[in-house]
């Protein structure tokens, strides 16, 4: 903090008070810590994490503007603190063959000087400053909370007195007093316009420069010329027009989806490309490289609103056939399926083709898929293998394909409160990997397979593992609207589904049939060498979209 300078023709150093919000200790503890440039202030820790930190500040920076108020509000005397850092406030990173700092006497100060706050848009870092009116409005995050009265000058005797009369009339700030008011920096302050039409010595100066006090018309129109955009104001002289109002427009657009009860993919995908656009031409008309990543980051929020609006609908955007239907909100996104088709590829290469073991594989691979180690439980082999549940552990380890901490029996007792840790010796870190895809994606994989394999209809319709098996291979391998389909064409090969399910192609008509009976598929035909059909409604959520 700068609290006073040398005095150098009458003029004092603009003061600067610096507060922080930084981790503190590690990182699962949620402890933040509180930290002010003023040396009269120790640092605070706050163990309920960075919401209760960052309130403390905002208490933390009103304290100092009270006490600013109570010394007088921003000396007109004092230099600005934003040019004494180089204005690098305000002043892009460098770019290419541009200097990123303006060379001596380039920045030219101007306006009155007025007390403003900083607050970045992460919300660990804000600054208190007397600047000049001209750096307050080029400084991003930046909001003007007072103005000074300018500087007094050689005055004839007998003036004191008036100016301690006029002083008292209009409080020690410098602006008319009103009771009970006085500003207080929030998070979610008003808009720069509203900051602009009401500043209490916006009869003394209006920045960037100062000027005489504007008309009620003047100030209506300057107001509706303001406007503010993802925290950046748009600037009153932006050309082109037709720019600047579309920015005004959507810093509108977006504060309204804000106030929305039910989310709409489509419109915020639509006012992220507008952004986009706009965003790259204000960085073309302005040369700042800031909003030119802001643009980009437009661009790709748009992309992931798309994605997220096809995986809610199961419809590519754009497609207005179906818009009228029920939206089905699936358990797996399209890159989900992706790797739980990947899955199924693996397992496809069981150490026995054997219903039992083919389905025992791929349960106990989503398990261990990460790590080459997971956790399973005697209720969990007996949900998935009935009967069959020993007799397929004892082949799994007598292949190696499955190594246990003990013997079959302990691994069958084993409850959930103590369940027995397993090991896939192919999946272990030190092997190559067969799937790229995290904890998250894999935790996701692991409970649609769980879901399919435990349908209650499938088993009271007594479906074994290879029905289970074929139930999960039509649910990876469907169409948006639920159609069977393979990713070159439609229908599924037959011979593919019988490899996967352990089964001569003959016999999986007669499995197809059982999931028509368990309200799975709609219908089911094996003609032509392919197993054509369409999942039921209700198992629409379970299919992974091609």
């Amino acid at each position: 903090m700068v609290e006073a300078g040398t005095r150098h023709e009458e003029r004092v150093a603009g003061r600067v008070w610096t507060v922080r919000l930084d981790p503190y200790g590690r990182p699962s503890a949620g402890t933040v810590r509180l930290s002010c440039s003023r040396p009269a202030c120790a640092d605070q820790r706050f163990p309920g994490g960075t919401a209760v930190g960052r309130k403390a500040a905002v208490s933390h920076v009103n304290t100092h503007l009270a006490r600013i108020r109570a010394g007088g509000g921003p000396r007109g005397e004092a230099w600005c603190a934003c040019r004494a850092a180089d204005c690098a406030w305000h002043t892009p990173e460098p770019v290419a063959g541009r200097p990123g700092r303006p060379a001596a006497g380039a920045v030219r100060c101007e306006g009155p000087v007025v007390l403003t706050v900083y607050a970045d848009r992460a919300g660990r870092l804000w600054r208190i400053a007397e600047t000049c009116a001209r750096c307050a409005a080029a400084t991003p995050n930046c909001r003007v909370l007072d103005t000074a009265r300018p500087p007094s000058r050689t005055a004839p005797p007998g003036v004191d007195q008036a100016t301690k009369a006029h002083t008292a009339e209009r409080g020690p700030t410098g602006g008319a007093v009103r009771a009970g008011v006085e500003a207080v920096f929030s998070d979610h302050g008003p808009s720069p316009a509203a900051d602009a039409s009401r500043s209490p010595a916006a009869g003394a100066a209006s920045f960037p420069r100062a000027r005489t006090a504007p008309s009620p018309a003047q100030a209506s129109r300057r107001a509706n010329r303001w406007g503010k955009i993802a925290q950046r104001i748009v600037p009153s002289d932006l050309q082109p027009d037709a720019l600047r109002l579309e920015l005004i427009e959507l810093g509108d657009a977006f504060r309204t989806y804000q106030q929305r009860t039910e989310p709409d993919l489509v419109l915020l995908a639509e006012l992220h490309e507008r952004k986009a656009r706009a965003f790259a031409l204000w960085a073309d008309v302005s040369g700042d490289v800031s909003l030119r990543h802001e643009a980009e980051r437009a661009e790709k929020a748009a992309q992931t609103t798309r994605e997220m609006h096809e995986n809610r609908v199961g419809l590519p955007f754009g497609d207005t056939a179906g818009r009228n239907g029920p939206v089905v909100v699936r358990l797996l996104t399209r890159k989900q399926a992706t790797h739980a088709r990947a899955v199924l590829d693996y397992v496809a290469r069981a150490p026995h083709p054997e219903p039992e073991v083919r389905l025992a594989v791929l349960m106990l691979t989503l398990r261990a898929a990460r790590a080459g180690t997971g956790n399973i439980t005697g209720q969990d082999l007996i949900g998935w293998l009935q009967n069959h549940a020993e007799r397929v552990l004892e082949l799994l380890v007598a292949a190696d394909w499955l190594r246990l901490p003990g013997t079959v029996a302990e691994v069958m007792a084993s409850r959930p409160e103590a369940p027995t840790a397993i090991t896939v010796p192919t999946l272990l870190p030190e092997q190559p990997r067969p799937f790229d895809f995290g904890k998250t994606t894999r935790s996701r994989i692991s409970g649609w397979a769980q879901k399919a394999v435990g349908d209650r209809k499938i088993r009271k319709k007594k479906g074994g593992a290879a029905t289970r098996l074929l139930a999960l291979y039509t649910a990876a391998h469907t169409r948006p609207d639920g159609r069977l389909s393979s990713p070159e064409d439609g229908g599924l090969h037959l011979d593919h589904v019988a490899a996967f399910c352990a089964l001569p192609p003959e016999l999986v008509a007669e499995h197809a049939e059982l999931l028509v009976a368990a309200d799975w598929l709609v219908e089911a035909d094996t003609t032509g060498g392919r197993l054509s059909g369409q999942l039921t409604e209700r198992v629409l959520p379970l299919s992974g979209l091609l």
